[in-house]
């Protein structure tokens, strides 16, 4: 019997399954080093990421404002100045009419403060704990001198906070610079970034962006409306306990409502603080229950009502999603993270052959700023026939049709 020439190889001995898994490894390794670098990046330069976030989102916010005041007759460039001043000066007069309602509210809670704090060192004196005036005496003393021994951590403390003020007045710049851009030329903007990637993954990845836009405008609207209703809501219930922070506290609500879930209850956990310290333990069950029932209605009827498949993601998610973003980033990535998921979501789904928004359709194309080599002189969107185009340099745009009116109008009116 001869012996089969044909050499075992050692590969050949390891079974198929450990063959996938270890294919699966490495790439699965890859893809997480590719998304680590990518997050520190975005770490690195979040003073310029953050602000163009937050100004897209104005973008979004402020874009009805701005159509509206164009169909009234305004220029599109005034319509933008009047838009962004009127943010500005709403946000001003909020901050001020808060600020004031603060100071003059924090007066009186104040001496009900004392007042409890008071009845808690009695407390701990007369209470099961029976500690002494002495023992409280010296505790005080402790912690007094705890204070003072850290000055100088409170000396570079305040001067993080200048560095981290100095961020905000730059990101503050930023953004509404580019908030007026985004709101006076983002159709240009958007055409340029299309415009660098591969010619066969520009018009798939523009009706993918059209798409993630529907799903954001849909995610910011609901988002101040759901705000609002825990703001008002839980505003007008500490109104009936502590008249002269009902204000503040409606503002702290609505603000912290942004970051989904963990926000409103975070904010609603601070109003029955308030009303404990002021009016004591009834009034804050009350107060508790108020605020339960105001995230209740907001959770089971406005957020399933409101958002309906534009956002499709479940709370599962949207919790773990939020804890993830506030891990990587803080209080900015839990601003961000539900948004940024639903956008992700929508995209990626068309791009995998699910559309969310077949109404949308596939008529709006962005036009091609570069020629095709084996069609020279002519101006193709992807599988559409010639039109009439511009000849010249290269950079030319499709123009429209004889008697419809110009093209970045027509652009403009879809976005």
């Amino acid at each position: 019997m001869t012996a089969d020439p044909t050499p075992v190889r050692g590969a050949d001995t390891v079974p198929l399954s450990v063959r996938a898994a270890a294919s699966w490894s490495w790439r699965l390794l890859l893809v997480a080093a590719a998304v680590a670098a990518f997050l520190w990046l975005l770490g690195t330069l979040k003073t310029i990421v953050v602000p163009v976030a937050v100004a897209l989102l104005l973008t979004i916010l402020l874009t009805p404002l701005r159509a509206t005041l164009q169909r009234a007759g305004l220029p599109r460039g005034l319509a933008v100045a009047v838009s962004i001043v009127g943010l500005i000066a709403f946000v001003s007069a909020l901050v001020t009419l808060a600020g004031r309602s603060l100071v003059a509210g924090f007066t009186d809670l104040r001496e009900q403060a004392v007042a409890g704090f008071g009845e808690l060192v009695r407390w701990l004196s007369d209470g099961p704990l029976g500690l002494d005036s002495a023992r409280l005496s010296e505790l005080g003393d402790q912690l007094q001198g705890s204070l003072t021994g850290s000055s100088s951590s409170l000396v570079a403390g305040a001067l993080g906070a200048a560095t981290t003020v100095g961020h905000v007045l730059v990101g503050t710049l930023i953004a509404i610079f580019c908030t007026i851009f985004f709101l006076l030329d983002g159709r240009t903007i958007w055409t340029w970034l299309v415009n660098l990637l591969p010619v066969a993954a520009r018009e798939k990845v523009h009706q993918a962006g059209r798409r993630g836009l529907v799903t954001l405008s849909a995610y910011v609207r609901t988002q101040i409306l759901v705000a609002l209703v825990d703001g008002v809501g839980i505003g007008v219930g500490s109104a009936f306990f502590v008249p002269s922070l009902a204000l503040p506290i409606g503002i702290l609500v609505f603000i912290g409502s942004f970051v989904p879930i963990i926000g409103a209850i975070v904010t609603g956990a601070v109003a029955v603080v308030v009303v404990l310290v002021a009016e004591g333990w009834a009034a804050a069950l009350i107060m508790l229950g108020i605020v339960l029932l105001v995230q209740q209605a907001e959770s089971h009827i406005l957020q399933p009502l409101l958002m309906g498949h534009a956002v499709s993601l479940h709370p599962v998610a949207v919790v773990l999603v939020v804890a993830a973003g506030s891990l990587a980033a803080g209080i900015v990535g839990a601003l961000f993270a539900v948004p940024l998921a639903a956008v992700l979501n929508t995209v990626l789904l068309y791009l995998h052959g699910h559309d969310k928004f077949p109404e949308l359709g596939t008529d709006d194309h962005v036009p091609l700023l570069r020629r095709r080599p084996t069609l020279p002189g002519t101006l193709l969107w992807p599988g559409r026939a010639p039109a009439g185009t511009e000849s010249g340099d290269g950079a030319g745009v499709p123009t429209a049709a004889p008697g419809t009116g110009a093209g970045d109008a027509a652009g403009e009116s879809r976005q």
